[in-house]
């Protein structure tokens, strides 16, 4: 009789305990609704194109999750030091951005696996004379940087003896930070820069050929969320088998093909 009792007690538990976790992907499915926190200066990854509409690769790439999880997506703006706070709080329920998942990030937020890989570069304007990594290096030099990312980190450690100058906000203010002489140089992520530069004038920035690290790029939700995060990780797994990730990478990230359509 003691052993009934116990058994009942304990499916009792077990029933309450799976009613009262509603995973996250219940309440996508309930709501027919993909929240993504992403950036709108972020080509490209993520901006608002020539013809107002919002485009880059993660939006193509949030877009197919979405059509593959059958549900709409609405893509929410933030500023890249708003990022991680907009999951946290649930305002969204994936962050969709060009992040690398570091521990100290980590702590924070789940990421999935690696989407593609990239790492931090540096920029000068064209005319500049800071011809060489050793050129930045020297004493007296001013680096723009965006506020909290992996940029700022790495000119942290590349360049000692450089003023850091952070900015809040996308990738362009780096740019135009640069070439209106409010820094010497910058230093944000590859892709970003290659992305961006396509919307100044032509020639008016040189990219260095050399990387300061090799970084991985992720997206990313709670850690309340492993079911989503279990989809999130399958879907990349397919996109990589079938083509759709190489494309969108090819097209938006690799080369600047977007450039005529967007």
């Amino acid at each position: 009789m003691k052993r009934v009792k116990w058994l009942i007690a304990l499916v009792m538990v077990v029933g309450f305990a799976s009613i009262s976790v509603a995973g996250t992907l219940d309440e996508i499915a309930q709501r027919g609704e993909l929240r993504v926190a992403c950036q709108t200066q972020g080509p490209p990854f993520s901006f608002v194109d020539k013809n107002g509409k919002r485009a880059g690769s993660s939006i193509e790439l949030c877009e197919m999750l979405a059509k593959d999880m059958g549900v709409k997506v609405t893509f929410l703006d933030f500023d890249w030091d708003g990022l991680i706070p907009a999951l946290l709080s649930k305002k969204a329920d994936i962050l969709a951005a060009d992040m690398t998942p570091t521990i100290k990030r980590a702590m924070k937020i789940a990421f999935t696996r690696p989407f593609m890989y990239t790492g931090s570069v540096v920029f000068v304007k064209a005319s500049s004379p800071i011809k060489t990594m050793d050129d930045a290096k020297k004493a007296g030099l001013k680096v723009a940087v965006l506020l909290g990312s992996t940029g700022e980190t790495e000119a942290k450690k590349a360049f000692p003896q450089a003023e850091l100058k952070s900015y809040k906000g996308g990738g362009p203010l780096l740019i135009d930070a640069v070439l209106q002489g409010q820094a010497d140089f910058g230093v944000n992520d590859a892709s970003a820069v290659v992305g961006q530069v396509a919307n100044f004038p032509p020639n008016s920035l040189r990219i260095f050929p050399e990387l300061l690290s090799k970084e991985p790029l992720a997206f990313a939700v709670r850690y309340d969320s492993q079911d989503l995060l279990e989809v999130l990780n399958l879907f990349f797994h397919n996109a990589g088998l079938d083509g759709r990730l190489e494309q969108n990478l090819n097209y938006w990230v690799n080369t600047i093909d977007w450039k005529k359509d967007h």
